[in-house]
């Protein structure tokens, strides 16, 4: 088994170069980085009073979209938000809470928190902060906001919401489903939804994730999760990529694969190990967005600096495979 490891490393870290001349050319695939039409804008709302089921709360529209006061449907489901976790810094310091709700779940757009180690959060938060940490699709809104949060909070603050999401289980959130065909999306809150004129089409080498139901994901209801549609047989090849990194066995040796076992360091059953991040049962679109900007050097620092080798051979394909397999394991 050390000798395997060993020749997995070996081979990714001498094709790192190779690797690298690849992605230069390789744009970010829309369906992971969505980014809002032309003239879109977020409905500022009404006085309309809203309602979710399961729930007693009522807000209205305007109350929804107000990103500095967090809606909360179903408070008896976590412990009491934090100050500023439940309400932002005016004018671009939005609650943490509501882009990653308070359940910490997130959306496809950002990231699922619960459960992350406190020391990543406040890592990840630092490399927002400093710069070592951006998106390679500059257009795509969410990672302009992180930036923005980042600076506006303070240390005490980071690590205040850091023990809070930390805290949080991550629960099934995420229903993945293999399929030649998906529905038809447009991008709308920065997030994929099905395209009002209806339709089909072919899935490609994408994963299309979108809301289960859009009307209550747009009021942030945190019993309402998401459906990702997978090319068919991504999920088992993913599970090769995953575990064996690609290895196999030719002509009595062993042949190393195209990249190294997510297990080394996120642990056998990928729900993490010490202060690295779990990755069973998260957004498979978050997924393939952190392996695309590892391997184009837009995010950096000392965890994606160990990614360097993991990704350097990944196709596009590679990386779906990859987040769709870990997105259907149990969180």
């Amino acid at each position: 088994m050390r000798n395997f490891a060993l020749v997995l490393r070996l081979a990714a870290a001498g094709a790192l170069a190779a690797g690298a001349l690849a992605a230069a050319t390789d744009p970010p695939p829309p369906w992971a980085f969505p980014v809002n039409p032309p003239g879109w804008q977020r409905w500022s709302g009404d006085d309309t009073v809203m309602h979710v089921p399961g729930s007693s709360a009522a807000y209205t529209w305007k109350q929804v979209m107000n990103r500095m006061n967090v809606p909360d449907w179903h408070p008896n489901e976590h412990p009491p938000l934090p100050e500023n976790v439940a309400h932002g810094k005016p004018p671009d310091g939005y609650a943490c809470g509501y882009c990653h709700l308070p359940s910490g779940m997130g959306r496809p757009e950002n990231a699922s928190v619960a459960g992350l180690p406190a020391a990543y959060i406040i890592e990840q938060t630092a490399a927002f902060k400093d710069g070592t940490r951006k998106c390679s699709q500059p257009n795509m809104d969410p990672p302009a906001h992180m930036v923005a949060v980042a600076k506006a909070a303070t240390d005490d603050e980071v690590r205040i919401a850091a023990a809070y999401f930390s805290s949080l289980k991550l629960k099934p959130w995420i229903r993945v489903v293999e399929s030649d065909t998906v529905p038809k999306t447009t991008v709308s809150g920065n997030m994929l939804v099905p395209s009002k004129a209806g339709g089909t089409e072919p899935i490609g080498e994408r994963i299309i994730e979108m809301p289960e139901n859009v009307e209550r994901e747009e009021l942030r209801d945190t019993d309402s999760g998401f459906v990702a549609y997978v090319p068919v047989g991504s999920i088992e090849k993913g599970g090769v990529l995953v575990t064996t990194g690609g290895a196999r066995v030719e002509g009595g040796r062993i042949v190393a694969g195209q990249t190294i076992q997510c297990g080394i360091c996120h642990g056998a059953d990928l729900k993490g190990l010490g202060n690295v991040p779990a990755l069973a049962g998260r957004s498979p679109s978050y997924i393939v967005r952190q392996l695309y900007d590892m391997q184009h050097g837009t995010r950096t620092g000392p965890g994606a600096d160990l990614m360097k080798a993991v990704v350097a051979n990944l196709s596009i394909e590679d990386m779906v495979s990859i987040a769709a397999y870990t997105a259907s394991l149990a969180p």
